[in-house]
């Protein structure tokens, strides 16, 4: 039977070998592109790929309807030299969907016209010269060859088309087609979950912009500086940070840190925020700011994690959620928080009066101008387990040069081997070797010291932030 030594014995170790590698890709294109590169020149002479990007075959309506825009994604053609004008020639009639296929049903790959190339050249099985391009034996040769449109179709939505031919060949054998059709399966499974993927940055994106203040409130008599840095390939960071004008002569702090990643962080940092900044702008204290926090973060961030889950599933089109994401917004309703306020001493005479707390939080340090590091907080509950847990403040004189430094744990839990950053006292340490430098310079060697403790990239989203009292020695 023509074509059948192509996938006898081999055909389990293809169709594995192609899962393997269609399910590391988190791009539909770069899926498109793979699942034509394992078809050319193995099963096919040429493939070509459609895509639907917009809402074609929606979950509830099953396969998309005949006539809903489908974009050509990829063309190939195991002559290089004949891509272009198979494209020409392909792009003039995008395929149809199958008939019989229905809702429902089990995609199934049906036979298809030869595409004519422009000029009236076949494209057959054979090179110019007459020599054959090699696989199937002619058998009952005719111009052109067999062509075969496999949909390409995940959870009853239809994700586009598959088309390929092949020269010489009358018809594609039974075994091949349902190696196709099976490959046609997991190509259209590994679309669903990279646009899964794709759908949750754009998520992630738009939650990311409300995370961070637009900028940084300038204190009286107190230099700033931030580092903020998700971790590499986060789809948003779990950290964030924020300094403002509360009114009163009142300035407010924050270093928070989401018990998660993802678009389920990114949400409960975005409910997180507003009510921070709007407490403290109603003149609540620290203390009243945690407990009223804490409230709302054990009444509302459950439902927030939900409702943020609910949108990237339904954005998935049916694709299950990767084990990581779904454990990560199962974990995204906890806060840990360093939250505070800065009263600049009045008269310009330098300093300024500090009240903060910590609820969950690596504890603040402060360094004095004589190099000396001490603690300025005790440990206290993460915000959001226990609603009517109550939290306390404590309040210090941020003296003329001294500088209060807050991190969140991808500073102090920064690992190489089996030692974190913060193991005997790591960033007090760090931090006395920065006496004297100023605020952003400081920022500066306190990032560059974390990033140095191990040649790997951090694994968790890095913040710090530094208040430097101006004054003091020189």
């Amino acid at each position: 039977e023509p074509g059948a030594g192509r996938v006898d014995n081999g055909a389990l170790s293809f169709l594995a070998e192609a899962s393997d590698l269609l399910s590391g890709q988190l791009d539909a294109d770069q899926v498109a592109a793979l699942a034509a590169q394992l078809i050319v020149p193995r099963l096919a002479d040429w493939c070509a790929v459609w895509l639907h990007d917009g809402d074609g075959g929606a979950p509830g309506r099953g396969i998309a309807a005949g006539g809903e825009e489908q974009r050509l994604a990829g063309v190939w053609h195991a002559s290089e030299s004949r891509t272009d004008a198979l494209r020409a020639a392909l792009e003039k009639q995008p395929p149809e969907v199958p008939a019989g296929a229905s809702p429902g049903s089990a995609p199934a790959a049906v036979r298809w016209p030869w595409p004519d190339e422009p000029g009236g050249h076949e494209w057959g099985g054979y090179e110019p010269d007459g020599h054959e391009s090699g696989g199937y034996e002619p058998g009952g040769y005719e111009p052109g060859g067999a062509a075969l449109a496999c949909p390409l179709v995940a959870g009853g939505r239809r994700l586009g088309t598959l088309l390929l031919g092949r020269g010489g060949l009358l018809g594609f054998p039974d075994d091949v087609v349902g190696l196709l059709e099976d490959l046609g399966r997991r190509v259209a499974r590994a679309v669903a979950t990279a646009r899964a993927y794709s759908r949750q940055e754009r998520i992630s994106q738009v939650l990311q912009r409300r995370l961070l203040p637009r900028g940084r409130a300038q204190v009286p008599g107190v230099e700033s500086a931030v580092v903020y840095e998700p971790r590499e390939g986060a789809w948003a960071g779990g950290d964030f940070w924020d300094l403002f004008e509360a009114g009163d002569g009142r300035w407010c702090f924050a270093l928070g840190d989401v018990c998660g990643s993802g678009p389920e962080a990114a949400a409960v940092t975005g409910l997180a925020r507003p009510v921070l900044r709007l407490l403290a702008r109603d003149g609540f204290g620290v203390a009243d700011v945690l407990d009223r926090l804490n409230k709302t973060m054990a009444r509302e961030a459950a439902d927030s994690v939900a409702a943020v889950a609910a949108a990237v599933a339904a954005a998935g089109a049916g694709a299950e959620a990767p084990v990581e994401i779904r454990e990560e917004g199962e974990q995204a309703r906890f806060l840990s928080l360093l939250y505070g306020e800065i009263v600049p001493h009045p008269g310009g005479s330098g300093g300024a009066r500090c009240t903060l707390a910590s609820a969950g939080h690596p504890l603040p340090l402060v360094l004095g101008t004589d190099g000396t590091v001490r603690v300025v907080a005790a440990p206290q509950m993460l915000l959001g387990v226990v609603q009517d847990a109550t939290y306390v403040s404590e309040s210090f004189d941020l003296c003329p040069g001294e500088t209060l430094l807050c991190v969140t744990d991808g500073v102090t839990e920064r690992r190489s081997g089996r030692r974190l950053f913060d193991d005997e006292d790591g960033l007090a340490t760090a931090l006395a070797a920065g006496a004297g430098l100023d605020a952003t310079a400081l920022a500066d060697h306190l990032r560059n010291t974390v990033h140095a403790f191990d040649p790997t990239p951090p694994d968790d989203d890095l913040a710090l932030l530094v208040l430097k009292a101006a004054g003091g020695p020189a």
